[in-house]
């Protein structure tokens, strides 16, 4: 395969996966992705494992449970809803393929990461611009500097 056909099919691949990642939560088939790649579906399977070490289904469950993970993260929704934002049909499939792929279920996930309530006045000073040694040196001389006083 010359340079040219390769990062033609590359830039093919890459369409159809950032649709994955557009329209996640969406049902996909092959079919639709291979056309968007202007592949055919046994060729777009293939292709697409080449490329990116994974097949379609897998990206797309990945994809799924990544976001799924964040929902979990930030907000208190129950596990089900999340798993239909994500675009899961199953609650079951959901909880296995999360299993697998984080290696725990989505509630002990969100019990391992929930938040931690802090204070604001915590957050702002833990945050706030830090002077560097050089920039508290700089103001040390001016105070002391052949001026001063």
């Amino acid at each position: 395969m010359e340079l040219s056909e390769r990062e033609d099919t590359h830039r093919r691949m890459l369409r159809a996966r950032d649709e994955m990642d557009r329209l996640f939560a969406e049902p996909l088939d092959v079919p639709h992705l291979a056309a968007v790649a202007h592949l055919s579906p046994s060729q777009f399977g293939r292709v697409f494992k080449d490329v990116y070490g994974e097949t379609p289904h897998r990206y797309l469950q990945r994809r799924r449970v990544e976001r799924a993970m964040t929902l979990l993260r930030q907000t208190d929704r129950p596990v089900t809803d999340v798993a239909w934002d994500v675009g899961f049909a199953s609650l079951g499939t959901f909880s296995r393929t999360f299993r697998t792929i984080v290696g725990c279920s989505p509630s002990e996930f969100r019990a391992q990461h929930a938040p931690v309530a802090v204070p604001s006045c915590f957050i702002a000073a833990w945050t706030r611009p830090r002077a560097s040694a050089a920039d508290r040196t700089a103001v040390s001389e001016k105070r002391t500097g052949p001026d001063a006083g």
